[in-house]
């Protein structure tokens, strides 16, 4: 069973060309890492794709940033 973790929140930047990601810094310090294979640690965060869509499409204003952790 995984949960999530609420991380940060994501949306279009002001000048509507970026995609504008906020990191909450305590939950990004708290939140679960992994070694990747070039020795450097890594923390794997997920967007909804759809959602992220509709950020850029102007129907939606904000998503959240979330990290999926395996109980």
């Amino acid at each position: 069973m995984s949960e999530t973790k609420l991380v940060g929140y994501a949306r279009k930047s002001l000048s509507g060309n970026a995609l504008k990601i906020n990191l909450s810094v305590e939950a990004f310090m708290e939140a679960e890492r992994y070694a990747g294979k070039d020795g450097r640690e890594y923390v794997g965060l997920v967007l909804n794709a759809n959602k992220v869509r509709s950020i850029l499409d102007g129907q939606k204003e904000v998503t959240g940033v979330s990290q999926f952790i395996d109980e």
